[in-house]
């Protein structure tokens, strides 16, 4: 059997109802596309063409243009007037940007996050830190990259500056793409136990020594990437996503 035949047989048995089966099926195949976006599967510059998304996974045009609306707000997507969508490309500036911002405002809120954080609240990271690990040692990347992100989005909230801990969420996504387009497969660019590093200092209130090793963190990160220009594709989206 060839990839379109087992596509399109699985699109006859999940096509979503109108009903709640309707969003999680949107929903997993968000969570499609994004993997392959954050796995390089689909890499920067990459069209996705409406019509081809809309045959692969069986749900309507509408269905697939909403899909990619909420990957352009995560900026995993560029939708482009006339020529529709493809993997956002992240230039080096663009990247230095983000992670001078990074820099900016994750180091600044370290003081506040140790004078906050609850044992209830070390706990939480240290088990995002530990699947986190996980994950990489699995070869799972995509999923490692998340729970970066998130294990920095739940220590920016900690803060208790709800509008900072949104733009640090908002960064970790776009450094997220960063880091699995111009990374190093099965490493994340800093040292497997930096996250529990960090938490150390935080748990003994030290907030100065905590943005110190927060800045350093960082920066190993940025150093680590190797950015380089892809050439622009039309990917198979039948080979990509097919099972």
């Amino acid at each position: 059997m060839n990839q379109r035949q087992v596509v399109s047989e699985r699109k006859g048995s999940g096509r979503p109802g109108k009903n709640g089966d309707g969003a999680e099926r949107h929903e997993a195949i968000h969570r499609s596309i994004s993997d392959a976006i954050i796995e390089h599967r689909l890499k920067p510059g990459a069209r996705l063409r409406e019509d081809a998304l809309s045959e692969v996974f069986g749900i309507s045009r509408t269905g697939i243009r909403k899909i990619l609306q909420r990957l352009a707000l995560e900026q995993l997507v560029t939708l482009t007037p006339r020529r529709g969508a493809s993997v956002t490309r992240p230039t080096a500036e663009e990247a230095k940007d983000v992670f001078d911002a990074r820099q900016m405002v994750e180091c600044g809120l370290m003081p506040e996050v140790a004078r906050r954080i609850t044992a209830a609240d070390l706990e939480a990271l240290r088990d995002m830190a530990g699947r986190e690990r996980q994950a990489l040692k699995a070869g799972e990347q995509s999923a490692a990259i998340k729970l970066s992100a998130a294990f920095h989005g739940r220590l920016a909230h900690i803060s208790g500056n709800a509008t900072l801990a949104a733009f640090v969420e908002q960064l970790c996504s776009r450094s997220s793409l960063i880091l699995a387009v111009y990374g190093n497969a099965g490493h994340l660019g800093c040292e497997s136990h930096d996250h529990d590093d960090l938490l150390g200092f935080l748990e003994g209130g030290d907030g100065e020594r905590a943005r110190a090793f927060m800045s350093r963190h960082l920066k190993a990160i940025e150093a680590s990437l190797s950015i380089h220009e892809e050439e622009e594709e039309t990917p198979d989206l039948y080979e990509i996503f097919a099972d």
